[in-house]
Parts: C-alpha cells; sequence; structure tokens
C-alpha cells in the first residue's frame, strides 16, 4: 500500500516525490496526501526496527496545519452523511429504487 502511494506522488519528504526506498533523515519532513487534506510530520527520531503504530508518535511530530485537519473533517461529515455506519453497500433492489427516483427527477426538471 505504501508502495502504491509513493508511485502516485502522495508521500513527499520535503516536497519532493519519493521512490518507497527513500531513507528518511532526522529533520525531514514527511507530507501525505489523503482524501484532499495534506498531513504533514517532521522526523525527530530514527529508528532501528520497526515498532507498532502507538510507538511512532515518539518518533514524529505532527505539524499538519489546522486547515488541512478541517479540510479532512469535511470530508468524513460528506462521507458519513452518505451512508450510515453499518449500512454497507446498497442492495440490488435499494439500488435500482435509487436509480428510478434519480431518473423520475430527472424528468421533472
Amino acid at each position: 500500500m505504501a508502495s502504491n502511494q509513493c508511485k502516485t506522488n502522495k508521500v513527499l519528504v520535503n516536497n519532493e516525490p519519493i521512490k518507497p526506498a527513500k531513507e528518511v533523515k532526522i529533520g525531514d519532513r514527511v507530507s501525505i496526501k489523503r482524501q484532499g487534506a495534506i498531513f504533514s510530520y517532521e522526523v525527530v527520531d530514527l529508528l532501528e526496527k520497526r515498532v507498532g503504530a502507538k510507538l511512532v508518535e515518539n518518533y514524529i511530530r505532527d505539524i499538519t496545519p489546522i486547515e488541512e485537519i478541517e479540510k479532512y473533517k469535511v470530508y468524513q461529515a460528506a462521507q458519513s452523511s452518505y451512508r450510515n455506519n453499518g449500512m454497507g453497500k446498497p442492495t440490488t433492489k435499494e439500488r435500482r429504487a435509487l436509480e428510478e427516483f434519480l431518473r423520475r427527477q430527472g424528468d421533472l426538471d
């Protein structure tokens, strides 16, 4: 997954697209593009081995601007209002009813 993100230029180090094997240094700024928002982190310390997700926060500093966080929250709110949690994708019957409704709405305009 991470290598796909690098290949599509969604991961940047110091505002430059990178390859998956790129090594970061202390002080590098890592930016991740996600759903229209750009999350930014500064590398504080390097690791010898892989660690669990809870320990990662000891090695990075979140420098994401508030505007980007708000942008992501708006996206999340829009997605949650689209379909209630736990509803899954619509059944064929629900999809056909929705398509019929939208088709009729288009006929009225």
